[in-house]
């Protein structure tokens, strides 16, 4: 309120300029300051097309020779054009892509011969548990517990549930080893 009033009594006691004169403190804030009640807008011209390396100097007559020869070739000449400029230009000659592996499928229905059949082995096994004697139930559930660290109850689950996988992704040696702990107990287990 208070500065609102030195604003009124500035604005009376100076008339003759077109804005009051402000003190200093009051310079600063640009809420204070009158603006222009009829700003201009900026007119900018814009080019007719865009061109993002900006204005060129227009071409040589040189150039304009030229390309007055280049248009009036025939399309044979045109063809030899191309490798012609590379050859002097020395640019590297592009090479053909290959497709060999892009139609493997119908080279393989006509020629078996060509591809040759990897026999993948086998790294990772699973083993499952086929069945059990009912008097060792409890010596199969132990040995499931030590391989699978499982619970007491999730382990009767899990062997109540025959066949069942018991471990996924083992090595051969681990997997033998497995099903051997698993027959000593009374249970019969399959590599997979």
């Amino acid at each position: 309120m208070r500065s609102s009033v030195i604003f009124r009594i500035l604005l009376s006691s100076n008339s003759t300029t077109k804005y009051p004169v402000l003190p200093q403190c009051y310079r600063f804030y640009s809420n204070n300051i009158p603006k222009d009640p009829n700003p201009k807008p900026k007119r900018y011209k814009y080019p007719e097309f865009y061109d993002p390396y900006g204005p060129r100097p227009p071409p040589s007559e040189k150039i304009l020779q030229l390309a007055t020869r280049i248009t009036s070739l025939s399309p044979e000449e045109l063809l030899q054009l191309g490798p012609a400029l590379q050859q002097r230009l020395k640019h590297l000659r592009l090479q053909k892509v290959s497709s060999d592996g892009f139609g493997a499928g119908l080279q393989a229905s006509s020629a078996p011969e060509k591809m040759e059949e990897k026999k993948v082995e086998k790294t990772a096994f699973d083993v499952k548990l086929e069945k059990f004697d009912a008097a060792a139930k409890i010596k199969v559930i132990k040995e499931v517990r030590t391989f699978t660290n499982l619970g007491l109850k999730e382990a009767k689950d899990l062997v109540e549930k025959v066949p069942v996988t018991l471990k996924q992704g083992v090595t051969k040696e681990e997997a033998t080893g497995i099903i051997e702990k698993i027959k000593a107990a009374g249970g019969v287990a399959v590599m997979e």
